[in-house]
């Protein structure tokens, strides 16, 4: 029964993870400066799932719930905007007045972050469902 509340929770961190770059990827959605002031845009974050935990000490814990195998950073999530004026614009070569701005479209990250929250929500049902089941066979021993 102690597996089925690590599923829960296993998955309760997975979509926080996911919500919290879905909220990164908002965020910086307009972001074409680094931490230096150079031209570098944001790139997208997106966070890999796999099954299992690879962190659990028994075989069956291993095979039990997911876990975030990679927080990956999509490095062509870039296009060109036109912005002659901007003094961060290319000033030569055939993308002159052009501005490197990260490919985001918030509409998607609102959508994922919307997913990951019912998906949390479902887990918090199923990790409630489990500690009621639990306290009933406590019940029944006692």
């Amino acid at each position: 029964m102690y597996g089925s509340l690590d599923i829960s929770v296993s998955g309760m961190i997975v979509q926080r993870t996911r919500l919290e770059a879905a909220a990164a990827n908002i965020a910086n959605k307009d972001s074409y400066l680094d931490g230096s002031g150079r031209v570098n845009p944001y790139r997208a974050r997106k966070v890999m799932v796999a099954p299992g935990d690879p962190s659990a000490r028994t075989g069956i814990g291993k095979s039990l719930g997911v876990h975030v195998q990679e927080i990956y950073i999509d490095q062509n999530a870039v296009k060109l905007k036109a912005e002659p004026g901007n003094p961060y614009a290319y000033t030569d070569g055939p993308n002159r007045g052009y501005l490197p701005v990260p490919d985001i479209d918030p509409v998607t990250e609102n959508i994922n972050a919307m997913e990951a929250e019912r998906a949390y929500q479902a887990n918090v049902a199923a990790a409630e469902a489990t500690k009621s089941m639990m306290a009933q066979a406590l019940r029944l021993l006692a």
